[in-house]
C-alpha cells in the first residue's frame, strides 16, 4: 500500500484530501483561478508555507548561533517588506498577462 510519506514533496500521484476553510476564502480563490485551478493554487500556497516554515527554522537556528540581527538590519528588512507590499497593492494583477483570464499560472521560486 502506498503512503504519502514515501514520496518527495513534488512526487507521487495526486491524492484527494479534505480541508476546511472559510467560504469567503474559497470563493476568493475560485474567483482568481476558476474551479479547475483550485487544487493547483492551494498546492502552491502549501508549498510557499512550507518554504516559509523552513526559512523561519533556519533564521531561528542562525539567531541562536550568532545572535539577533541589529536594529538597523531589522529596520532595513521591514522597509523591504513594506516596499514589496506596496508594489503588490499597486499592481494586484502582477504575474498575469494582458487579456488573460483568472487562470493560475505556476511559478517556481529560484
Amino acid at each position: 500500500m502506498d503512503s504519502a510519506e514515501q514520496y518527495g514533496k513534488d512526487e507521487g500521484p495526486a491524492q484527494k484530501v479534505s480541508v476546511s476553510m472559510p467560504a469567503g476564502r474559497i470563493a476568493a480563490v475560485k474567483a482568481r483561478v476558476g474551479a479547475r485551478g483550485f487544487s493547483a493554487y492551494v498546492s502552491a500556497a502549501v508549498e510557499r508555507q512550507i518554504q516559509r516554515d523552513l526559512l523561519e527554522e533556519l533564521l531561528q537556528a542562525k539567531e541562536a548561533e550568532i545572535g539577533p540581527p541589529s536594529p538597523e538590519i531589522q529596520e532595513w528588512a521591514a522597509e523591504i517588506f513594506r516596499e514589496a507590499e506596496s508594489m503588490a497593492a499597486d499592481n494586484p494583477a502582477r504575474g498575469r498577462e494582458e487579456g488573460d483570464g483568472p487562470e493560475w499560472r505556476a511559478h517556481k521560486a529560484s
